[in-house]
């Protein structure tokens, strides 16, 4: 008898257990906020290598990049035998450089047998396999296709003839192995010989002699008793119940379940798509809502499964209730219910990551004032898969779906339940295959014809136990160890002889090393010795770049500054910009420019957070009309009415009424042919056209930044937004800013804010491609704002007094790059000072030159673009992609961004770095005591390596952390995707995105001194999580040397000792990418005599 205590510790270990779901789930908000985050954020806590283990432990999702990836990369020389070499040597544990066996002139050593397993295949096959090899493929005939020339050279010298050479190792190696060699297909198995049956039996049970028949049964039995108490462990911690009866039956409730389960979820989050949405879900909640209705929905799902009525009448009105009703109507204990719950989410975890983001985003501006959360969505879940499950096991076995009374069955059952097993895990040869077909097929269950069952367990069995099968007896098999040490020995160059003569011990110790050196093992290898690579390439140039790039100590006055966000798209722009005009600084910040708001532009209902996502703004900013465009804002507000009226016409209303869709459908196809006919196939025409019809409904306005509050007396809050800045804190955050970039001193005529967003067409993931720092948003707003405030006299007197004495002839321009079309748009041109004109028409001439090279630069790495480019055709290949609805490629976004520099422009400036590095301007010189860089990394460091580990895990397995391909997706309520109309959400980056990434981890490296930033990592549990932990590597470049220490997890920052490296020194950027499609290493451009800078 359950006491009342009794239920609400079972309430108290539910809530917990959602609570803690939080931290495994896919924290992705919807796509009109998306913003790249680390895709195992709830792991940062471990160690990288740990997290991607416990998450492959609870998903079954690798996170690392196939070893045939990583085999291709070093075909390419994209990783070297040094780079291998030194991973090797610098795990400890592995010993590579001991020597396992020696003989004469034949050494081998650990390191040997290592780098085999890395660059050969040396898994085992199965029977079929090795019969193909064997006799399709003449692997007892010939050498080894992928052993190096020079070894199979020396092989074929030591013989009479290749297949000689070849079978007498083959004998030698299954000899040392103490195996026969057979020649057995698996249909054989069918006309057994008794004596070799009783060969088998023997060594399975020698304790057991007498009739072969029934000591097979009697000891299939054991052992499908033990497989089934192993299988019913697993569930609530590996399986769900769902999961139990899809392993014995391949009977999926889960494709029933989530579709109804994506109708009920999408109608309660759908933000304005759907005509029909769950009613009252702002009252009820989720589960409320649909426990209410769910007995008047037209689908008649519900009808055709048994007792439905029964068990909706019976569900509470509470959601963590029913949780705890139907865990306990499967008998799950109760001790397992928080694996099973978690076993539940990570089912479908689109959704289930989607209803905790906005259970823990509660100020969300969704379109509904539905408020979701765990408890309601799984106890919808559990009351689904108790319909769909009681259904399928009353079916299957005529059986209640209960944990108890189907072990009950199995357990009186326990031939069927082999047959199951061993069947739907999809292992059985194809000669078993297709009896166990006819019979699951004829027969349901073993209470029928009971002998049949009987009898084809056992010829199961016995094929598990055969010398080939991978369960069988022996140690070793042909097929197993024996292909593998085959394929071992031909790789180290040993003939038969020489095979001989290792003493067995040392054979098997080989064999050992092999199997400890596992596919985790050697993915770690892979992934250091590929991040070493690059690593060692960067560190070179850096090294060689030492006192050559311009911009140390800004002795000269700049042309003009141009101050761009981070992002690694920037890179290339402002390589190109310093190559056209030397006299112009670059500089590097975060795309918000310190300012981080809630922003209303002028045609919008809602304002919008731009700032990073840990950031919370305390002041709204508005774009309003300035003073004189009246008449024009009236009209433009009428025409922007009218445009929106009929949008929502097109792309919702007509979807909401029955009777008026097909007329008004038909009344407007001619004109929406003629608009898709142009879209299609004259795309410029067609946005020009509708651009031009826009400006005519709504004509422009001429618009400023209402952000001047000094009439308030409170400080801003959250909660109590300020309707602006006052002066105080404008100085403070214009001074703020300049003093982290180190523009302090040497202001140039002109300073431009380059904030940036994209623009294309039909991309639900556009946001992915804007401005991290402004919550996937474009930065232009901020780059405006910073410039209003720094131009005003006011506040450059305020920040004079802060010792940053700004000089009267500058001035500063807000704009926005599109990283799409490479368009810059600019804000309050009205502003400028005369005397500032003639400077700004020439800068703005030098962009546009600027934007035809980074277009140039981009196409180099786009499959559909033009090879070799001219400058003017390179452009118009990226402003139609842009333009180009049916472009899954817009533009690449952050693919290949591998690093990112802390520090002056000086570091990189004249390196070509493939557009691969983050550039955070800092300079060390102004910071004695490391308080501006700690606040640097603090901010911009998990903004790059949320980028970098999205891209990262979204590359290696994108079917499993990313989304797929764009090609299946359907947006859904316009919050998410989801892959055709059945599937579950699809979170992560789509295939288009990461394409060509370069999956390693993000490599930092801070000019400063190792002690500053040793302090930091010291104090900051934030920066000990990434880069303790090896989420993030991080190197220091000394300011006043070339010299670089890099930190070592288990030794703290180790000096760098460079080898021998001769990097290329080229005229121009192009030069460095001339007729090149893959990633270029790190090479010098050449900086101008004359500069003196």
């Amino acid at each position: 008898m359950h006491t009342e205590s009794d239920f609400s510790n079972e309430r108290e270990h539910i809530e917990e257990t959602l609570r803690h779901l939080d931290h495994i789930l896919p924290g992705q908000a919807p796509i009109l906020d998306f913003v790249h985050h680390n895709t195992l954020h709830g792991y940062e806590h471990l160690q990288f290598e740990a997290a991607i283990a416990e998450y492959e432990k609870i998903s079954g999702i690798r996170g690392y990049l196939p070893e045939e990836r990583s085999r291709d990369f070093y075909l390419q020389g994209r990783i070297t035998d040094e780079d291998i070499d030194a991973e090797l040597y610098a795990n400890a544990g592995l010993r590579a450089d001991e020597i396992i066996f020696e003989q004469s002139t034949l050494i081998i050593r650990r390191r040997d047998i290592y780098r085999i397993a890395l660059l050969s295949d040396l898994q085992p096959l199965t029977v079929s396999q090795l019969n193909w090899k064997i006799e399709e493929e003449a692997a007892l005939q010939h050498v080894q296709g992928d052993v190096p020339p020079d070894i199979r050279t020396r092989m074929l010298a030591q013989g009479p003839d290749e297949e000689t050479i070849v079978c007498q190792l083959w004998d030698s190696v299954l000899a040392k192995l103490n195996l026969k060699s057979i020649e057995l297909h698996p249909e054989n198995m069918l006309d057994l010989s008794i004596d070799e049956a009783k060969e088998w039996l023997g060594k399975i049970s020698p304790d057991r002699p007498g009739d072969p028949e029934t000591a097979v049964h009697q000891r299939m039995r054991q052992e499908a008793k033990l497989k089934l108490e192993s299988l019913l462990a697993q569930v609530g911690n590996e399986i769900s119940l769902r999961g139990l009866v899809k392993a014995l039956s391949g009977v999926d409730t889960l494709f029933s379940v989530r579709l109804q389960l994506t109708r009920i979820c999408a109608s309660a989050l759908d933000e304005g798509v759907a005509a029909w949405q769950l009613p009252e879900r702002d009252k009820l909640g989720l589960y409320g809502a649909w426990r209410a209705t769910s007995a008047y929905d037209l689908n008649s799902f519900m009808q055709e499964l048994p007792d439905w009525q029964a068990i909706m009448a019976e569900i509470p009105e509470d959601a963590v209730d029913c949780i705890i009703m139907q865990l306990k109507s499967f008998g799950i204990p109760v001790e397992k219910w928080a694996g099973y719950l978690q076993r539940l989410a990570l089912e479908i975890p689109g959704w289930s990551g989607m209803i905790n983001w906005r259970q823990h985003n509660p100020d969300y501006q969704a379109e509904n004032n539905a408020s979701p959360n765990l408890a309601d969505y799984l106890a919808i879940r559990l009351t689904l898969d108790r319909l769909w499950l009681k259904q399928a096991c009353s079916e299957l076995w005529g059986i209640e779906a209960k944990l108890v009374t189907i072990q009950y069955y199995f357990e009186r059952n326990l031939s069927e339940f082999m047959i199951r097993r061993l069947f739907f895990q999809g292992e059985l040869p194809e000669y078993l295959t297709h009896p166990v077909k006819a019979l699951l097929s004829n027969i349901l269950s073993e209470r029928h014809r009971q002998s049949e069952w009987q009898h084809m367990a056992d010829l199961m069995w016995t094929w598990q136990y055969s010398p080939l099968s991978a369960n069988a007896v022996d140690t070793h098999q042909i097929f197993n160890n024996g292909w593998r040490m085959f394929r071992l020995c031909q790789h180290l160059g040993l003939n038969a002889e020489q095979v001989r003569q290792i003493p067995q011990p040392v054979f098997l110790g080989m064999l050992e090393q092999i199997d400890t050196f596992d596919i985790i093992e050697r993915s770690k290898i892979w992934l250091y010795a590929y991040e070493r690579h690059y690593r060692e390439g960067i560190f070179h140039a850096v090294r060689a770049n030492h006192q050559r790039g311009c911009w140390e100590k800004r002795d000269k006055r700049p042309e003009a500054q141009l101050i761009f966000c981070i992002d690694d798209r920037e890179e290339s722009f402002r390589r190109h910009l310093e190559e056209t005009n030397p006299n112009i600084e670059t500089l590097g910040a975060g795309g918000f420019f310190g300012v981080p708001i809630y922003y209303k532009a002028m045609d919008e209902t809602q304002a919008v957070s731009l700032c990073p996502l840990v950031v919370t703004p305390t002041h709204i900013v508005e774009e309003v009309p300035r003073t004189g465009y009246e008449a024009v804002t009236q009209k433009h507000n009428q025409g922007m009415k009218l445009i929106n009226t009929v949008n929502n016409w097109l792309h919702q209303r007509l979807r909401h009424n029955l009777l008026t869709a097909k007329i008004i459908v038909d009344a407007i196809a001619p004109a929406v042919l003629t608009g898709l006919l142009l879209k299609t196939f004259t795309p410029k025409l067609q946005y020009q056209l509708i651009n031009n019809l826009k400006t005519a409904t709504s004509p422009e306005v001429h618009t400023q930044l209402n952000y001047i509050d000094n009439n308030r007396t409170l400080p801003a809050t959250p909660e109590n937004l300020g309707k602006g800045f006052t002066d105080a804190e404008q100085a403070e955050k214009v001074a703020a800013f300049l003093t982290a970039t180190g523009l302090t001193f040497g202001f140039a005529e002109l300073i431009l804010l380059v904030g940036h967003g994209s623009i294309s067409q039909n991309n639900p993931h556009l946001a992915a491609y804007d401005c991290g720092a402004c919550s996937g948003r474009h930065g232009g707003p901020n780059a405006r704002l910073f410039a209003a405030m720094a131009n005003r006299p006011e506040i450059r007197r305020l920040v004079a007094e802060k010792g940053i004495v700004i000089p009267d002839d500058s001035w500063f321009v807000g704009t926005e790059h599109n990283t799409c079309n490479e368009e810059i748009s600019y804000y309050d041109l009205e502003d400028v000072p005369s005397a500032r004109l003639p400077a700004l028409d020439k800068l703005r001439e030098t962009l546009r030159h600027v934007q035809h090279l980074s277009a140039h630069e981009r196409c180099r790495r786009l499959a559909s673009a033009p090879r070799n480019p001219t400058l003017q055709q390179a452009l118009k290949h990226i402003e139609e992609r842009a333009r180009d609805f049916s472009q899954a490629r817009p533009e690449l976004g952050h693919v290949t961004v591998a690093s990112a520099v802390f520090g002056r422009r000086s570091v990189t400036q004249g390196i070509f770095l493939d557009r691969r590095m983050f550039l955070v301007s800092y300079d060390p010189t102004q910071d004695p005591d490391g308080v501006i860089i700690e606040k640097l990394l603090l901010a911009m460091g998990p903004v790059g390596a949320g980028i970098n580990l999205e891209y990262y895990f979204s590359t290696v397995d994108n079917e499993g952390f990313g989304c797929s391909t764009k090609i299946l997706h359907n947006v859904v309520g316009s919050f998410a995707v989801i892959e055709g109309t059945r599937g579950d959400l699809r979170t992560g980056l789509p295939k288009q995105m990461i394409e060509i990434h370069e999956a390693m981890r993000l490599l930092v490296i801070v000019e400063a001194t190792t002690e500053i930033i040793g302090n930091i990592y010291a104090r900051q549990p934030a920066i000990q999580n990434l880069v303790g932990n090896g989420w993030i590597q991080v190197a220091v470049k000394d300011p006043d040397s070339d010299r670089i220490d890099f930190f070592e997890r288990d030794k703290g920052f180790v000096q760098w000792q460079p080898g021998q490296m001769e990097l290329p020194v080229f005229e121009k950027s192009p030069d460095c990418y001339y007729d090149k499609t893959e990633p270029v290493s790190p090479a010098l451009i050449n900086q101008p005599q004359s500069q003196e800078i």
